[in-house]
């Protein structure tokens, strides 16, 4: 379990609130108040909407009245709502290809680097896919990830088609035996159509040799708010995820962009980045973060 003082800032939202029920008691104003600490929380006004009708149907059925009452109801709710998603990164395929996607800035190659030293001290064999070949820093940057990690790096010159590179990569780990290939892309600017056509042609070009794309994780700076929402839809439409990634929480994220993500996308949260360590990017756990949040 992660330590709740590395958790968001949201928390402030709702110790406010906290104090405030505690003191007036449960009314319209409580409702207000708890609606105006969700979505400062950057929870989003449609999941706030969600959240808050089926809380108020659960007060009623249940007669809650009492303070302490509502808030456990409350955090209940919002660990059901956000727990029983499958976390498991998937390793079926000879080998395993899992795709990072996202903006420039958010902290793909850092996660990668990291996911690989968690991979390589598990005991897999990992090779590590440069396909961000339009900075010749995030070349550098993976191999020096790769060397740290243990993994094996796989790049081709600057400005090469992307697409080839996965695919070399994925062709040299089926030749190797090594099961698994984590896939750098650029940072490609989610409002870019012919970018995000690039992203479509390296999912397919990625799955059509020996390799099964099992993952294809977005990769979202969670300080960014409601702007890392809207890149989640835009990536959505040009690649099939299966996760997000919400780097940075430690900072000055408010962490209910995760409520936003998994309700208003239906795409699980699968790992959260709490700091710079390498140890520093865990699972994500539902029950940890809603008690946090209130901590």
């Amino acid at each position: 379990m992660v330590p709740r003082r590395r958790w968001p800032t949201a928390r402030g939202t709702f110790s406010g609130f906290l104090a405030s029920v505690d003191s007036r008691g449960v009314d319209d104003a409580t409702w207000e108040e708890l609606e105006d600490a969700l979505i400062l929380a950057d929870a989003g006004v449609g999941t706030t909407t969600a959240l808050l009708d089926r809380l108020k149907e659960q007060a009623k059925a249940k007669k809650v009245n009492d303070p302490e009452q509502l808030v456990a109801l409350l955090k209940s709710q919002m660990a059901e709502d956000l727990g029983g998603r499958d976390l498991e990164l998937g390793t079926e395929g000879n080998p395993a290809v899992w795709l990072f996607v996202g903006v420039n800035g958010v902290g793909k190659t850092t996660t990668i680097g990291k996911l690989a030293d968690r991979e390589v001290r598990s005991g897999r064999k990992v090779v590590l896919a440069a396909g961000d070949t339009f900075r010749a820093a995030a070349a550098e940057q993976l191999g020096q990830w790769a060397d740290r990690s243990g993994a094996e790096l796989v790049r081709g010159a600057e400005g090469a088609d992307p697409s080839s590179v996965i695919y070399d990569a994925v062709e040299h780990a089926a030749a190797s035996g090594v099961p698994l290939v984590m896939a750098d892309t650029a940072g490609r600017l989610h409002t870019r159509a012919n970018l995000m056509e690039e992203l479509a042609k390296i999912h397919r070009v990625a799955g059509k040799g020996p390799g099964t794309v099992t993952e294809v994780l977005l990769v979202i700076d969670a300080s960014t708010g409601q702007n890392g929402l809207a890149q989640a839809r835009q990536f959505t439409e040009s690649a099939e995820l299966t996760g997000v990634v919400l780097t940075k929480l430690d900072g000055s994220a408010k962490g209910g962009i995760v409520m936003a993500v998994q309700d208003e996308l239906d795409i699980p949260v699968k790992l959260v980045g709490l700091g710079e360590g390498i140890a520093d990017l865990v699972e994500f756990d539902a029950d940890d973060y809603v008690e946090a949040l209130f901590s």
